[in-house]
Parts: structure tokens; sequence; C-alpha cells
């Protein structure tokens, strides 16, 4: 039985993400342009990245005001409940500005530093993905009514699609497709779709047999992770490490294994 707490976290975010996604997708200007760099030249900030932000927070604000706030555009509040919202309001900002449709709005909640609910909202596919700790995977889309969402069974790891992303420091950049060029004479393919959030829930979905990315932060995989962990998938960074930017992987159980050992062999969480 889903804790109403949690319950209660999760109808707020699948909330400010959907309506946040909607702000997104409808406002998006014929003539949106670059706000602000992060990292580096090339990691960019929209307008819009902001206002969406904004919303959410104001929609957290105003329902549980005592909440503390995790946000990718700088949104940081210690909050006393016990419960702090980790956003990411635009999760594939460079898909958005150039008109891309893979990208996505990641909402979740942690109870005392543990995830226990979240969102991921993909307007231009019309999906939305949900879990809570310990109740599942679910997700609307095209198909009718909710979908219970279950890993892909296991394939050989050659016959594994797998995605990646890739960081916007340059010298990251190029050990990261090192790697690649490694990777992909083992694998089926690779993919790379520029959204961790979405790149989690499809394999969660069963749409990609594993996903791997170094560099991602709290609200790149808050929601995404818990989504894929309660679709049955394995998920964790390098074993033996703290939990960091360093690496993050997330597979079907069979591929999980023989993909890892391959990335720590090729040293994919370090230059």
């Amino acid at each position: 039985m889903t804790d109403p707490l949690h319950a209660e976290l999760l109808d707020l975010a699948r909330e400010a993400a959907r309506r946040a996604g909607e702000l997104l997708r409808d406002g998006r200007p014929a003539d949106l342009a670059v706000a602000a760099t992060k990292s580096s030249s090339v990691d960019v900030v929209t307008e819009m990245d902001i206002a969406a932000e904004k919303l959410i927070t104001g929609l957290i604000a105003e329902r549980r005001p005592d909440d503390g706030v995790l946000g990718e555009e700088g949104a940081s509040t210690a909050g006393s409940s016990g419960v702090r919202w980790v956003i990411d309001p635009l999760d594939g900002t460079v898909n958005y500005l150039y008109g891309l449709p893979t990208w996505a709005v990641s909402v979740a909640a942690e109870q005392d530093g543990v995830t226990v609910a979240g969102a991921v909202f993909a307007p231009m596919r019309g999906e939305a993905y949900h879990a809570v700790l310990g109740g599942g995977a679910w997700a609307t889309g095209a198909w009718e009514g909710e979908r219970r969402l279950a890993c892909r069974p296991s394939p050989p790891l050659d016959q594994a699609l797998v995605s990646t992303g890739f960081n916007y420091v340059t010298d990251v950049r190029a050990h990261q497709a090192d790697v690649v060029r490694l990777l992909v004479p083992l694998v089926r393919d690779i993919r790379r779709g520029g959204s961790a959030a979405i790149d989690l829930c499809d394999v969660a979905a069963g749409r990609l047999d594993g996903y791997y990315e170094r560099g991602l932060h709290p609200w790149d995989l808050a929601a995404g992770a818990l989504i894929a962990r309660e679709a049955a998938l394995t998920s964790a960074r390098h074993p033996g490490t703290p939990p960091s930017n360093d690496l993050t992987v997330a597979a079907s159980p069979g591929v999980f294994t023989p993909l890892l050992a391959l990335l720590d062999e090729f040293g994919a969480w370090h230059d």
C-alpha cells in the first residue's frame, strides 16, 4: 500500500511536470534564443528553462511551503519538512532550442534523502511517466489507460540496444567518444537521444536494453532513475564509489553486469 505522503508527493510531481511541459510546448517563442551558458558555450539555458522552473517552484511553494527545492536553473531552498524536490524544468534543452522533440520535464521528491516519487513528462511524445517508491512504474500515452512499465527480457550483450549521452566539457566529450568507439562493435547499436530523463524512461519501457552516461547531476536522473528501478531495472553508479556524477548505468539485469564490465574496462568514468 502506498504511503499517503508519497501519493501526495507523486500527485504534485505529476501536476507540476505536466503544467511546465504544457508551458514549454505551447509557449515556445518562434525566436527562442540562448539566455545563458552553464558549463561551456554549448551547454545552454533558454528563457523557457527559467520560466518552467519558476512555474514548478511556485506551485510547490503554494502547496508545500516547508519543503526544500533543488532546481537545475538555480532554485535552492533548504526546507524544514524533510522533503526536497529535485527539478529539471527542461531536460534536453539543446533539442528544445533546435525544435527536436526529445525533451522532457523531470520532477522528483525526496524524503530524508531517498527519492520516493518521480514524474517525467515528454510533451512532444504525448507521454508521461511516473513512479512511487514500491509502487511500480507507470506511463500514459497513445495507448489506452495507464501502462505498467517493465524492462525487456535481457538479450546477449551483442544484441543489446544501448543509449548514452555526452558531457558539454570538451575533453570529457572526447573521452566519451573514445568509449563509444570501443563499445559500438560489441553491442547491437548505440543511440544518443539528448535527454537523460527520457533515456531512463525508455529503458524502463523496454525501448532500450541499457543506458549509461557520465556527468549527470541529481536533477538529470532523480525521477528517471526511480522509474527505472521500479520497472525492475538494475541501476547504479560504478561499484565501490559513493553517489556522484562519475557514471550512471541502468539496464535490464542480464545486460547490466556485462555492460558495466566493459565500461569499467574502457574507463568510462574517468579520462
